[in-house]
């Protein structure tokens, strides 16, 4: 009789990290792992279990935020509660499966939550972290931590002065996560105590699982001796292989007509625009979108999650002429249509590797966290994008400056053969014989 393995994936609350989580549970599933899925209440809810495959368990905790996080709750407050609840709540989950002589063989958490490494630890068992960003922002952080952090911290006066680091490209103050940068908001400074936590727990589990491929981040991903980085993506649904299968993303799906739409336009004529689940633009910012893309005279699809927000455009009747505006599609369709010539996005890691897979280039519009590196990334290093340019003092990315990023992606033939080279290689990466399956049965031969 063929023993299965148990492993117990306790993911972050974010869509940001669910996604990631439920696309490398379902990797393990195809390999005849056994997976229990635990995360809060609120993002349970927001998943399709009705579809739930043999051999995959949720085990929803409550972290005291069940209708998710308030506008009046503080992000660190709000990380402190799903601490303390968390960890008991897991704490519970592996001693009852142990009780029930059903034992995990192993525990993977994710980006935020190390408090589940120690949780893991006090009871017994091995961790792995899945780290849902680049191991380049990885590398950025545990340098931070550790030996560099006066380099990082002692250029704030100059946004230009050049930060060196083993292993990463050069960078400037524009091009670190939002928490390392002198307009980090205060309600974020934390974060910088909070990462600590994260690197140290690294100490006693070193091994990491990256939502990335080798080929990608070559030197980043060897750059720290002290780790050892497994790059086992891109994380990506079978949608980008297979148009025949259903999502592997588990998230209720509506019907649109937005596809009926995408098959109306020519190949690589569209300019897709999304800002991920969680980054707001202001009324103003949406008005320069609204011109950027209509001076660049080429059809859209434009995501605003707020139909009241879209709603007031000022010049909403002639974008609904030139475009379409929806408040939700499913990206991973929308950028495996051939229509799609460019993603005007925030940068958010799922997005970017997303993008990079579908061989599709991009604008660039970061807003926080990673997102500056990731588009220093595409813009410097991949070659498949270019980063915004802002507005000195109010930080808004004007129309005309929207409308010449999209015209100067959307007719440079080298980015577009760079964004083309990126797929193949990450499909490669995915392919039997591939990197990340290797890494990923390497992984799972070790526990």
């Amino acid at each position: 009789m063929t023993t299965h393995r148990k492993i117990l994936i306790v993911a972050y609350q974010g869509q940001g990290h669910i996604i990631p989580a439920l696309r490398f549970t379902y990797r393990l599933l195809k390999l005849g792992v056994h997976v229990t899925f635990s995360t809060s209440v609120s993002a349970i809810r927001r998943i399709d279990k009705e579809t739930t495959p043999h051999g995959l368990t949720f085990a929803p905790f409550s972290d005291g935020h069940d209708d998710g996080k308030q506008p009046t709750t503080t992000l660190q407050q709000f990380l402190s509660d799903i601490s303390t609840y968390g960890a008991l709540a897991v704490a519970e989950i592996i001693s009852s499966a142990a009780a029930g002589g059903q034992p995990f063989d192993h525990l993977v958490y994710t980006t935020t939550i190390p408090w589940a490494a120690r949780v893991a630890h006090a009871q017994g068992i091995k961790s792995t972290l899945l780290w849902c960003q680049s191991a380049t922002i990885l590398d950025i952080y545990y340098y931070y931590v550790n030996e560099h952090q006066v380099l990082i911290s002692g250029i704030k006066n100059n946004q230009t002065s050049p930060i060196n680091l083993p292993g990463l490209p050069p960078l400037t103050t524009a091009d670190l996560p939002s928490f390392l940068t002198p307009s980090c908001p205060k309600e974020h400074v934390f974060v910088q105590q909070d990462l600590k936590g994260h690197i140290e727990v690294l100490k006693t589990a070193p091994r990491i699982l990256v939502n990335t491929f080798n080929k990608l981040e070559v030197e980043p991903i060897k750059a720290i001796d002290k780790l050892e980085f497994l790059p086992i993506g891109p994380l990506i649904p079978s949608e980008f292989f297979d148009r025949n299968s259903s999502s592997s993303d588990c998230f209720e799906r509506t019907e649109e007509d937005y596809i009926q739409w995408l098959n109306t336009k020519p190949k690589s004529s569209v300019v897709y625009v999304s800002f991920g689940t969680i980054a707001q633009l202001s009324m103003d910012q949406l008005e320069e979108m609204a011109i950027g893309l209509l001076e660049s005279r080429r059809p859209f699809l434009w995501v605003i999650r707020d139909s009241e927000q879209a709603g007031r455009l000022s010049k909403i009747e002639e974008l609904r002429k030139q475009g379409m505006i929806v408040g939700w599609c499913s990206q991973v369709v929308v950028l495996s249509h051939q229509a799609i010539g460019c993603f005007v996005m925030h940068g958010g890691w799922n997005s970017t590797v997303e993008t990079l897979v579908a061989g599709v280039p991009t604008v660039v519009f970061p807003q926080w966290s990673d997102q500056c590196t990731n588009a220093k990334m595409m813009e410097d290093v991949w070659r498949t994008g270019v980063r915004v340019r802002i507005r000195e003092g109010d930080g808004v990315v004007e129309g005309k400056e929207i409308e010449r990023c999209v015209e100067m992606v959307m007719e440079d033939e080298d980015m577009k053969k760079n964004a083309e080279k990126w797929r193949d290689l990450a499909i490669e990466a995915l392919s039997d014989g591939g990197t990340s399956t290797i890494n990923l049965q390497a992984f799972l031969d070790h526990i």
